[in-house]
């Protein structure tokens, strides 16, 4: 029998491979594998759920008596995940309030204390951070796991619930070394206030905004599950909101990982961008290494402008190119605009989907599920940046994120009604600065053929034509999966 190490997901379920050279199938889309018979292919464990990995399959790490080792002889592990996101694991309490909590921050802390005196009612619960992101991938089709920490409470199990829900996996960040109590509320599962006003404003506050240092702070060092995770997949993602939970110097061990064992980076900076900008010099050193060695960059128009001070989105986007070393895309999302993608010979563009917007939470966090699918199945730039404007175009329709992310007929039916937020006066403005740089493309509802000073103009419906059989394989395996 071969030595074996565990890759323990914190889940009731999660999908065992005896063999390590075989992907990990996605109960979504996995013809055979239905919710009914899902049991046949996962371990029941009560406290989390061990997926056997034999040792020899570890490039570069061997395990002994818990111990790490350099070892290059070793074959390369099979990268049979997609996703897996980097931390920012929390509940999110959605709440209809009559106005939004105060701004000075000891009032916003006592307002806090107030809603958490007692559990709201679980139908006000749900799965959000990072979460969002997983979701959406996984109803994608894409193999996701969750790295990051979850207490063992009523929060954390409902979490956790929710992610096998989904098919998705949970590795647990911190190594047995990690000493702290707990009952104390910095081991319980973060929890984040989603309050909502008569105007459909949000307000959002939780215990990480009233703390100097990160809410898991007491977490010292990346675990070995965690670094097998980040082995085994494609990609490891992470946001500015990651920094809320763990230390700087935790998320730059993350990253140099990855980069270690070749995992692609993609890295959302977010609001908090331009608070870490400013902010301790770890957290601005963990940023700067962020931009400079992440493969993927995706910020709105805002967040590039004010990291680099320049208005010009396509002019911020090559900027962050030009100081990355390892940057393969930038992309700028540009709001009801649509959204770009830069890279270092190319700027592609896509208007994005005329819908009724009902909440734009979850939003950003499911278009870079989209991002992720086109970067891993290659598709050309124009339809990656259509599948993520019509899956945060498709999640925008309704209310709240997590388990209200975009479904997949949602985004094939957004796909096949071609209806674009076509506004050519900007497009035009923004290019003709642009477009005899590089070579430049557009998505366009009308067919056109050829090139007009580089400017080549691909229709939407030759996107859709050719993306949407690929999607509605998924969905339809997605529909067994759900029997």
């Amino acid at each position: 029998m071969h030595n074996q190490v565990a890759l323990s997901l914190k889940s009731n379920y999660a999908l065992f491979s005896p063999c390590p050279t075989k992907p990990l199938p996605n109960p979504r889309l996995s013809p055979s594998i239905s919710r009914r018979n899902f049991y046949y292919y996962s371990i029941l464990k009560c406290k989390g759920i061990e997926i056997p990995a034999p040792k020899q399959s570890l490039n570069s790490l061997s395990f002994s008596n818990g111990s790490v080792e350099d070892d290059r002889s070793k074959s390369v592990v099979v990268k049979d995940i997609d996703v897996a996101t980097i931390g920012n694991l929390c509940v999110d309490i959605v709440l209809n309030v009559p106005k939004l909590p105060p701004k000075p921050l000891i009032e916003r802390e006592a307002y806090m204390d107030e809603l958490s005196k007692s559990p709201p009612d679980k139908k006000y619960w749900e799965a959000g951070g990072n979460c969002n992101m997983a979701i959406a991938a996984a109803r994608l089709g894409l193999r996701v796991l969750t790295v990051g920490h979850v207490g063992d409470e009523i929060y954390g199990r409902f979490l956790l619930d929710v992610l096998c829900d989904e098919g998705i996996g949970m590795v647990e960040m911190k190594e047995p070394n990690d000493v702290i109590d707990s009952l104390s509320a910095g081991y319980e599962t973060l929890l984040c206030w989603v309050l909502v006003d008569p105007l459909q404003k949000h307000g959002f506050c939780s215990r990480a905004d009233f703390i100097e240092e990160p809410a898991f702070n007491w977490m010292s060092t990346l675990s070995i599950k965690a670094k097998m995770a980040i082995k085994r997949s494609k990609i490891i993602f992470c946001n500015g909101y990651g920094f809320d939970e763990l230390s700087p110097r935790l998320l730059m061990s993350a990253l140099d990982y990855a980069v270690e064992v070749g995992t692609s980076v993609f890295f959302d900076p977010g609001p908090r961008g331009k608070s870490l900008n400013s902010g301790t010099p770890e957290e601005r050193k963990a940023l700067d290494k962020y931009l400079r060695m992440s493969d993927v960059l995706l910020l709105t128009s805002e967040e590039a402008e004010s990291l680099t001070g320049t208005e010009d989105p396509i002019l911020a986007g090559q900027e962050l190119l030009r100081k990355g070393t390892r940057t393969k895309w930038v992309i700028i999302k540009m709001g009801p605009k649509g959204s770009i993608l830069i890279t270092p010979s190319s700027i592609s563009c896509a208007p994005s989907f005329k819908v009724n917007v009902i909440d734009t939470v979850g939003c950003g966090d499911s278009f870079v599920a989209a991002i992720a699918f086109g970067f891993i199945h290659k598709l050309p730039l124009v339809y990656t940046l259509t599948i993520a404007n019509a899956v945060g175009a498709a999640t925008a329709m309704g209310c709240g994120a997590g388990r209200n992310v975009a479904k997949l007929k949602q985004v094939t039916d957004l796909l096949k009604g071609s209806n674009l937020n076509e506004d050519d006066k900007f497009w035009e403005e923004l290019l003709k600065e642009h477009s005899g740089d590089k070579e430049t493309a557009l998505l366009t509802n009308v067919v056109l053929n050829g090139h007009d000073n580089q400017l080549q103009c691909t229709s939407l419906q030759k996107v859709v034509c050719e993306v949407l059989p690929k999607l509605e394989c998924a969905e339809a395996i997605n529909q067994v999966g759900a029997c």
